[in-house]
């Protein structure tokens, strides 16, 4: 489909979804953004829902100006994905060990290496920039620095939540390895610094939500905030790096007969700040829960834990900033799918998937997302689809 145009106060507001699908709070998220004054355009994407400040799945375009809150707190959060070598004719009847081979590499849920992970001894792991983006972290706000050690040791781990670790195959037979996490506690504890800082700020005080407080250019809590937001999402992009590395000796050795090999890695955020030009003019970008969608540019829009994701080719269009969805979107919310959902239905949804099928995921059973083969259809002037993956393998934290 094409965008349809929602006036909104200072700029319309392009949505790349059906208005009259969207819950009204997000709505009314959307109509505060498009009425901010430093606002240069709005995007949405088909898997829009509410979120804190600002929904997930938007696209803000400010000029010297960002909002921390349109970020969200796992700041740099993203997906990579590999293709292997590997076909379904390597797997085994049986995958309950390949998952309990991944869980054993890779701490989830809210664990951590016993001791930080040195990348030089992962085999495959690129460590250019290591050094000194660990000297950098002692340029972070000050009220975050006493956190360094579990930073250390949470990265390369995956989370909780929608972060997952999956074994894929696409249409061809070929095995796919997909991730998704972020910048774990340290991406969280930066954001939520900042979002008070800028809360606090006079600018601020006369907004209709005071969640869309932002930091102006030229400022030092600006700076700071850049400064700390550029780190954290270059701590996202080694924790999936670091991650992506271990997934690999697990498959290495798990299918050592069958000796993979393994295809350059494709790699996006999905919350994040970018510095663009549209317009003539230099935009602060700020995607959460959105990928950049530059002409050619891979990209990964995952499902859900028992349904379809795809990697993508941007189209380029302008009119969205170069973007794309980053999934398929929450349709209820997590206390609402616990209330709706029982055990039995989640092993119905993933059947055929080798993953947890416990209350502790009930959260993410597939139906609480949107159709992700509707949101597919929805942006098909802003992506091309290369491959289709469904998982066999899906670990939870």
């Amino acid at each position: 489909m094409s965008y349809v145009e929602v006036p909104g106060a200072r700029v319309p507001i392009r949505m790349w979804a059906d208005p009259a699908t969207v819950e009204g709070a997000a709505m009314r998220q959307l109509r505060d953004v498009a009425a901010l004054p430093w606002i240069q355009g709005l995007a949405v994407m088909p898997d829009v829902h509410y979120g804190k400040g600002a929904t997930v799945g938007s696209v803000i375009a400010m000029r010297d100006a960002v909002c921390p809150a349109a970020v969200g707190v796992d700041i740099g959060c993203g997906m990579s994905a590999v293709k292997t070598s590997l076909t379904a004719n390597d797997l085994p009847d049986d995958l309950s060990r390949l998952r309990a081979a991944i869980e054993q590499a890779i701490p989830v849920g809210r664990g951590m290496h016993e001791e930080p992970v040195e990348p030089r001894a992962v085999h495959g792991m690129a460590t250019a920039g290591w050094d000194d983006f660990w000297r950098r972290f002692d340029t972070v706000a000050e009220a975050v620095r006493f956190r360094r050690e579990r930073a250390a040791a949470q990265l390369g781990t995956l989370g909780s939540g929608n972060h997952m670790i999956e074994c894929c195959l696409d249409d061809d037979g070929a095995v796919w390895l997909l991730l998704h996490s972020g910048s774990r506690n340290i991406g969280k504890e930066l954001a939520e610094h900042h979002i008070g800082v800028a809360r606090s700020l006079a600018h601020n005080q006369g907004l209709v939500d005071r969640d869309l407080a932002v930091f102006l250019a030229g400022t030092p809590e600006m700076d700071a905030y850049r400064n700390d937001l550029y780190w954290a999402q270059e701590y996202a992009r080694y924790n999936r790096t670091l991650m992506m590395a271990l997934l690999k000796d697990v498959v290495r050795r798990e299918f050592a007969g069958a000796r993979p090999v393994f295809e350059p890695e494709i790699s996006c955020h999905h919350n994040y700040v970018a510095e663009e030009r549209y317009d003539g003019m230099d935009l602060l970008v700020t995607r959460k829960g959105a990928i950049r969608a530059g002409h050619g540019e891979y990209g990964i829009i995952p499902g859900s834990m028992g349904t379809s994701s795809y990697i993508v080719k941007g189209l380029g269009n302008e009119k969205a900033f170069n973007s794309a969805s980053h999934g398929a979107g929450r349709r209820m919310s997590r206390n609402a799918a616990k209330r709706r959902f029982t055990v039995e239905d989640l092993q119905e949804q993933t059947r055929g998937v080798e993953c947890r099928k416990d209350a502790g995921v009930l959260d993410e059973i597939p139906q609480a997302y949107k159709d992700i083969e509707q949101v597919m259809a929805q942006q098909r002037d802003l992506v091309e689809v290369v491959a289709r993956l469904k998982q066999f393998v899906c670990v939870k934290g």
